[in-house]
């Protein structure tokens, strides 16, 4: 069992201020792994100290040394991936094969920010005028239990090479994986205070983040309810905010789709990372006159899925985080058949053989219709809803019949036809014929899915501030250059 009573300030592991312990729980046993002593709001505030310290000099950087340090946190992530591959399969129950994706994504972050950085041009002529690419200042980063390591990753390289020092708040969910993480970070070498890593409550350590007048960015993963919260306590100081935030993307498998191979992607996409997955497809829309075979194929499919032990390479699902999420998950079960779906396959409660461990039976409903909770709300779990189409026009309104709009799939033979789909649906993405994302391309959502967009260039700049500087033609004398005083009154300029 490990014990974990420190935060990373200023380039060192310090024991932390706070004096809450929290229990850390392998949810596919229910034992205990580990105790992580809270940080406080003293630890946020030196922290921050700490980033505006070394903010001075990051920012006068070159892209030459920030490309180096980038390079030197990917090397050290990598040196140490199969471990973070461990912790997050023991601390969240991540399937082997999700869990290895995740290590490998963390590495590949520091590697498409450098791609990103080295050919950017922090400096161009527009017009009159030279706009400077300048970096906003310290970034407050604040990624979820749910994919900790990858997030603290992506978001650090980008504030990375923006030039913005960092404070991190990794969620109290995820202290083994923020540990292990943060030391390999540490071993990269990098000058003390340019990233610092503090685990605590969003209630003191986050609103600090959220409050303090030094922090000038904050960039959250998580839902929509807690973003809008950080969003009104960062307007009072004027922070730019990004946020990622929930979502209940529409999976659309059009007529002419290959459906033995199609439907499968699209179970896949609902269930990815045991369903704990905000860009999780789990409203999978297809045409009303197939929905016999439909349900008939998503029978034979789910019959080769193995829920248990997520680090046996067999298990295509694992537990869920907690007791807390398979709780939640059974409420909504219980919900959709309350409100009169129809079981394809799952149910309420634990699979045959699986007595200990937040695990969930995998579920699809079919004749689900878009005003239920379960198509409407994000359940974060593997809970899935089959819902009818009648044509391509009925199909786009039901996917966007939705508060939310992160991303989208859809299924189809005719790529042409899928991209003309994919042009109108309101979703920050859309992939068609596949499940994974292209990390340098911008991710975010519409709607109540957040504002902003995080990978590669819109990462980037997402932590920059345009500056404009303008300047008399060189030709003109500056003895008979006309002297403009400006406007007597600030309403006199607009």
């Amino acid at each position: 069992m490990r014990s974990i009573d420190t935060a990373y300030i200023d380039g060192a592991f310090v024991t932390v201020s706070g004096d809450e312990v929290i229990d850390i729980i392998n949810p596919a046993n229910e034992k205990l792994i580990g105790q992580q002593r809270l940080a406080g709001r003293q630890d946020a505030r030196r922290a921050i100290a700490a980033a505006s310290h070394a903010q001075t000099a990051l920012s006068q950087s070159t892209k030459a040394e920030r490309l180096d340090m980038l390079r030197s946190l990917q090397a050290a992530i990598l040196r140490r991936a199969d471990e973070i591959r461990d912790v997050t399969i023991a601390e969240y129950g991540a399937p082997i094969s999700r869990a290895r994706w995740i290590s490998q994504y963390a590495s590949d972050c520091f590697g498409y920010a450098a791609d990103a950085l080295q050919g950017y041009q922090f400096s161009r002529r527009i017009g009159d005028a030279t706009v400077r690419m300048e970096p906003v200042g310290v970034a407050a980063l604040i990624p979820p239990w749910n994919a900790a390591a990858g997030t603290i990753c992506s978001k650090l390289a980008s504030a990375l090479a923006a030039g913005c020092a960092s404070v991190i708040k990794p969620s109290e969910l995820s202290g083994l994986q923020s540990q292990v993480v943060t030391e390999t970070l540490h071993s990269a070498g990098l000058p003390a205070g340019i990233f610092n890593v503090v685990v605590g409550r969003g209630s003191d350590v986050g609103d600090e983040l959220g409050t303090h007048p030094d922090v000038a960015r904050i960039s959250f993963t998580g839902s929509t309810a807690t973003g809008k919260a950080i969003a009104r306590a960062a307007s009072e100081t004027m922070k730019r905010v990004s946020l990622s935030l929930s979502g209940k993307s529409a999976a659309i498998v059009l007529d002419d789709a290959d459906f033995e191979a199609a439907l499968p992607m699209a179970l896949n996409s609902g269930f990815q990372n045991n369903g704990q997955a905000c860009i999780a497809g789990t409203r999978i829309l297809v045409p009303r006159d197939r929905l016999e075979e439909v349900e008939a194929i998503v029978r034979a499919a789910m019959g080769a899925w193995k829920v248990g032990d997520p680090a046996d390479p067999g298990t295509t699902i694992g537990p869920l985080a907690n007791a807390a999420q398979f709780d939640r998950v059974q409420r909504y079960i219980a919900r959709g058949i309350e409100q009169g779906a129809t079981l394809i396959v799952g149910g309420p409660g634990r699979p045959e053989g699986l007595a200990q461990g937040y695990f969930v039976r995998p579920t699809v409903f079919a004749d689900v219709d878009n005003d239920m909770d379960i198509a409407r709300d994000e359940i974060f779990g593997p809970v899935l809803s089959i819902i009818a189409y009648v044509d391509d026009d009925d199909a786009v309104a039901k996917a966007d019949d939705s508060p939310y709009g992160l991303q989208a799939y859809v299924y189809s033979r005719n790529v042409e036809r899928a991209s003309r789909i994919s042009e109108r649906l309101m979703a920050g993405s859309v992939l068609i014929n596949r499940v994974t994302p292209d990390l340098r391309a911008p991710f975010g959502g519409v709607k109540q899915s957040g504002i902003g967009r995080e990978f590669g260039i819109f990462g980037l700049e997402s932590f920059l501030e345009p500056k404009a500087i303008v300047r008399e033609h060189a030709d003109v004398e500056a003895a008979s250059a006309p002297q403009w005083r400006g406007p007597e009154s600030i309403t006199d300029f607009y």
